[in-house]
């Protein structure tokens, strides 16, 4: 052996040796090698912030072998991902492999192929410790809230609570929303909605109230829309003016970490956690029959737009062997235009090899895998090509003097388009059809005009892709950071999923409250945005980090205390904590806690008496096999499942939920099978029966029941 190379994946590992070869061995350092010790906060503040770095627990074993590999090796060369996380773990490896900080062996990969490991190791440097020391700045930040404010929380609200610099500010932009919610006055609205059939024609189009020649009308009743329909009841209705036009789409950029969050999110259905997952491995490298291990994408973790001339040829190559020079940008590639704020260090992701279509790698692929490779790909394809053009129609139907208007469009080009069209976060967009054939003066005949009343709509909840894009908009966290921050604002209790929503549960919403009360700075939306930016000048080398640090510290340490001192014997009672149950065996109130499996129900005169009662979720369906009802129940990783409620007497379980409805084939019960269409089952050895299912949800109700549960 003469050449390491330490990188932090087995599977980039395994990549990177095959387009290495013999000449070097390749390991993998598992992530972090070295971190602050979980339990402490090992920071010294009085001694400038020094961060007490130790070997993480379980890697000791690691860590020698890496020591023993590299005093065998002629050379190490250090290799991590390129963003500021993977300078942090380089940085760590130098300084336990006894390594020269003025050496350059620090190399980089945006991609992990044959090109991309080349120019890599071609191109070594030395460590760049502004971003050492941009990630030493947030992560002892991080620290120092977190650390310092958690038990603050837990000792006030409840015990086990967690603060963070950018998962606070998070859950506060969920419960604000929810407030706006909340105080959101629904006003009422009425519409004038129409059918109108072209004379000589059977077709007929949709066309919307207006107002009249003075502008438009604001409809505010019943009274006046039936008035307005009473006015217009003998009139003959004509074409009044006609506008055509044309009207051009332009494809979406590529992708940058938050977008693939967020189009994953609502095309797919992907959390954003497990988004970063796929991608991860999608870069670091998949098997490919026939080609061994390759890495399939560009590094996930950038904001930057920034495309390579080599791929935007391939890109242009390829378009024009499948759709034609037509469907190719008349400008030439298109160049896109980051953030002002974006880090320029990486492409946007695309695929690493055009010619790797979704197709020819499917079967290579997990379903998870090849469903967002084809979103990377078909993306990139489609934001080198030709624009759309819908060729567009507006009218304006006279009845009586009073204008409906009506819109629609026809593509002339598809473009783009017969590739891929970027969703949208609204639920409700608006849907235009292709107009009949109309000239100015024509008659027309009413096949419908209907009265709909309305009221506004409060804003509506986040979903997570949307408040990816809200984090993103207000320039708190970065794009790296937002797959964990949900993560920990979902698992921690402050914010609930329903269906694809969130929203803030009293813990939430009362943490919330108490932190904008006594750490305002910390909730704030442009103060975190700000310290994102002042973080950002320690990795341009124009501010030290402990400077910053210090100047942070001294204003919220001075807080902290403050709000200590005043908030002496107080205690904030949660509503959700308390049930209306008596403990059976030493008549004290129950309440509600949480362990590590969820929430549970025990006395509170603990530790004095230790009754547990676990809650359950029923679904209102008898259990097929005895007449216990249906519960909901998790695996340890979370996936629910139903069971009995009789278990262990009775062993009924199914990843699918039973009905109440019954089989007309051979009379078994029917399961709901989820997905994009929804289905109903018969799950009866040989019978096969299915059909679309049109049923209502199952109602889940949350009961108390007496258990031996160790929660």
């Amino acid at each position: 052996m003469s050449k390491l190379v330490i990188v932090e994946s087995p599977a980039k590992a395994k990549t990177i040796k095959k387009y290495l070869g013999s000449g070097y061995e390749v390991v993998a350092s598992m992530g972090h090698i070295r971190d602050l010790n979980p339990n402490r906060l090992s920071v010294d503040i009085k001694k400038k912030f020094a961060p007490k770095y130790e070997i993480i627990k379980g890697k000791e074993k690691l860590a020698d072998e890496l020591v023993r590999l590299a005093k065998k090796s002629d050379y190490v060369y250090l290799a991590t991902d390129p963003d500021r996380e993977g300078e942090a773990i380089s940085w760590h490896l130098a300084y336990l492999l006894g390594l020269d900080l003025e050496d350059t062996n620090r190399v980089t990969f945006n991609e992990i192929t044959a090109t991309g490991v080349g120019n890599g190791m071609a191109a070594p440097r030395k460590i760049d410790l502004d971003l050492v020391n941009a990630q030493q700045a947030r992560r002892i930040l991080d620290r120092l809230v977190g650390y310092k404010l958690s038990p603050f929380l837990s000792q006030k609200i409840r015990k086990g609570l967690s603060a963070g610099r950018v998962q606070s500010v998070a859950v506060r932009i969920v419960v604000d929303r929810e407030n706006q919610i909340k105080a959101f006055q629904p006003e009422e609205y009425w519409s004038i909605d129409a059918k109108f059939i072209p004379k000589g024609s059977r077709k007929a189009f949709p066309a919307s109230f207006y107002g009249n020649a003075d502008g438009k009308i604001k409809i505010s009743t019943g009274e006046q829309a039936q008035q307005l329909l009473d006015a217009m009841k003998d009139a003959q209705p004509f074409v009044e003016k006609l506008r055509h036009g044309t009207r051009k789409r332009q494809p979406a950029p590529p992708f940058i970490t938050s977008t693939l969050q967020q189009e994953a999110s609502r095309k797919l259905g992907f959390q954003a956690k497990r988004t970063m997952k796929v991608a991860q491995e999608l870069y670091e490298g998949i098997e490919i029959d026939g080609m061994g291990a390759v890495g399939l994408i560009t590094y996930m973790r950038t904001d930057s737009l920034r495309l390579s001339e080599d791929a935007l040829s391939a890109a242009e190559t390829y378009i024009k062997d499948h759709w034609g020079d037509s469907y190719l940008p008349s400008g030439g590639p298109r160049h896109f235009k980051s953030r002002s704020n974006a880090q320029d260090g990486h492409e946007a992701i695309r695929p690493t090899t055009i010619d790797l279509t979704p197709a020819a790698v499917k079967n290579s692929l997990t379903g998870d895998q090849y469903k967002l490779y084809k979103l990377i790909w078909e993306r990139f394809i489609a934001c080198q090509m030709a624009e759309c053009i819908h060729k567009t129609t507006q009218a304006d139907i006279n009845v009586g003097g009073y204008i409906f208007k009506a819109s629609g469009y026809r593509i002339d080009f598809d473009g783009y388009t017969v590739l891929y069209v970027e969703s949208s976060d609204s639920a409700e967009e608006e849907k235009e059809s292709e107009l009949p054939p109309l000239e100015k003066d024509m008659p027309l005949r009413v096949k419908e005009m209907i009265p709909n009343q309305h009221f506004t709509q409060p804003p509506a909840r986040y979903t997570e892709a949307s408040l990816i894009k809200a984090l993103e908009e207000y320039g708190i966290g970065r794009p790296s950071t937002y797959a964990a921050t949900i993560s920990t604002i979902t698992s921690r209790g402050y914010v609930k999923r329903e269906n694809k929503s969130l929203s803030p549960t009293e813990l939430g919403e009362v943490t919330t409250k108490l932190m904008e009360e006594r750490f305002p700075k910390i909730v704030n939306v442009k103060f975190t945005a700000q310290m994102e930016q002042n973080l950002d000048t320690v990795e341009e080398g124009t501010c030290g980090w402990v400077e910053l640090l210090t100047e942070f510290y001294g204003d919220f340490d001075k807080t902290l205390k403050a709000a200590k001192e005043e908030m002496k014997g107080v205690k904030i009672e949660l509503e959700e904590d308390k049930t209306d149950l008596i403990c059976e065996k030493c008549g004290k109130p129950m309440v509600v806690k949480f362990g590590r499996y969820g929430r549970f129900i025990a006395c509170s005169g603990y530790p004095d008496c230790k009754n547990i009662v676990k809650m359950v979720s029923k679904i209102g369906v008898p259990c097929p096999k005895c007449s216990g009802d249906v519960i909901v129940k998790k695996t340890k990783k979370g996936r629910e499942f139903y069971g009995c409620s009789q278990y262990p007497s009775c062993t009924f379980v199914s990843w699918n939920q039973p009905t109440t409805e019954r089989c007309p084939q051979c009379g078994e019960v029917l399961f709901k099978k989820k997905g994009k269409i929804p289905k109903l089952f018969c799950a009866a050895e040989g019978c096969g029966y299915e059909r679309e299912d049109d049923t209502e949800e199952a109602v889940v109700t949350q009961e108390a029941v007496v258990t031996k549960a160790d929660a």
